[in-house]
């Protein structure tokens, strides 16, 4: 790697990206170029159509040729104006005064603008990431942005969660083109890093996902995560499972071990392709079935998991996670959150249809 590449790599280093929501500057560059060549080519028109009226002071002849046009107009609309080419007849003057001087003014105009607008564009850039970065708290941090991480985006996305409060962090390339396409603020960088870390605003996030392909990365990023914000909820992913317990001692709340997952998807496909398709229907957002959590109701204070409307699968109680058949919830009480399983089209913080006018039974 040469010094000029490791220049540039030190300086993207935790670089802060957003989205456009306008044109790229040079997208008005290249037009107000074009505009500008459009007006040199109807100078240069106008002046070889007049050729008889302007006085070629370099040629005996004194005649003026297509390059005359051409170098008399650049030098024109530039106010160079050496004076070896000038307008001799009255029409060619008039022509000069209403028509060749109004162009070199809006010539003039275009290039002070573009050149403005460049550096407005950059300290425009600057004002929005430190306003992005003030602004920025009880946010979502989500550490790669691959398939894993695109599909743990989209389902947040679908859930309610607002684009403007998802980071993602990463240091590929394609992967700022991607997030900045799906209209979300990038920090370029290794999230192994604190100072990366500190750009995502790691610190105020409420929640973080490490999807990464390197199980060490993962953990390496659990644990500077945990140790910028011990209060954060962290969620991540582990390719093989015996890497599972070092991510949780690591700091991380769950961890998704993704080969584990598609190993029992796959052999439950293989024992009974209906269960299978079943598990594939679960785990396709919008389609189907949806597994869903929301809160107990008024009305179902005191009943059994199995006598609801929704097919409950477990009950959250203090933080807990128990089983439906579990004892301890034969009898839901005030507080109680439910997992269960619905059509897709119900959205999956709202309650059934039917009981949107009751109130949850929150813990008194």
């Amino acid at each position: 790697m040469s010094d000029v590449e490791s220049v540039h790599q030190g300086r993207a280093r935790g670089r802060v990206s957003l989205p456009e929501r306008y044109r790229s500057p040079w997208w008005h560059l290249m037009r107000r170029i074009l505009i500008g060549v459009a007006i040199l080519a109807v100078v240069v028109l106008l002046v070889y159509l007049q050729r008889d009226g302007y006085q070629d002071g370099n040629d005996p002849v004194g005649q003026v040729s297509l390059l005359d046009s051409f170098y008399y107009s650049a030098t024109t609309l530039s106010t160079t104006g050496f004076g070896d080419i000038a307008p001799a007849t009255d029409a060619a003057r008039l022509v000069n005064a209403l028509v060749v001087t109004p162009l070199r003014i809006a010539f003039l105009i275009l290039l002070i603008t573009t050149t403005m607008e460049i550096l407005a564009f950059r300290r425009r850039d600057v004002f929005r990431i430190a306003r992005w970065r003030k602004n920025m708290s009880n946010h979502v941090v989500v550490v790669g942005y691959g398939t894993k991480g695109r599909s743990a985006v989209q389902t947040l996305v679908n859930n309610g969660q607002d684009r403007d409060r998802i980071v993602i962090v990463d240091p590929a390339a394609s992967a700022l083109q991607e997030a900045h396409a799906d209209g979300l603020a990038v920090v370029t960088g290794d999230a192994t890093r604190r100072d990366v870390l500190q750009r995502a605003g790691v610190e105020r996030a409420q929640q973080v996902i490490i999807t990464t392909d390197r199980d060490d990365s993962n953990v390496l990023a659990t644990l500077t995560v945990r140790q910028l914000n011990p209060e954060a909820w962290i969620v991540a992913s582990a390719r093989e499972q015996e890497n599972a317990p070092l991510m949780k001692q690591s700091g991380a709340n769950s961890v998704i071990t993704s080969s584990d997952a598609v190993g029992r998807l796959l052999g439950l496909s293989s024992l009974s392709p209906t269960l299978g398709s079943v598990m594939e229907d679960l785990l396709t957002y919008g389609e189907g079935l949806e597994v869903a959590e929301r809160g107990l109701l008024v009305n179902e204070v005191g009943k059994q998991p199995q006598q609801l409307p929704d097919q409950v699968i477990a009950v959250v109680r203090d933080e807990k996670v128990f089983r439906y058949f579990d004892p301890v919830v034969t009898q839901l009480a005030r507080g109680d959150r439910l997992v269960v399983v619905r059509p897709a089209k119900e959205l999956p913080w709202a309650p059934r249809p039917g009981t949107h006018d009751e109130d949850l039974a929150y813990d008194s």
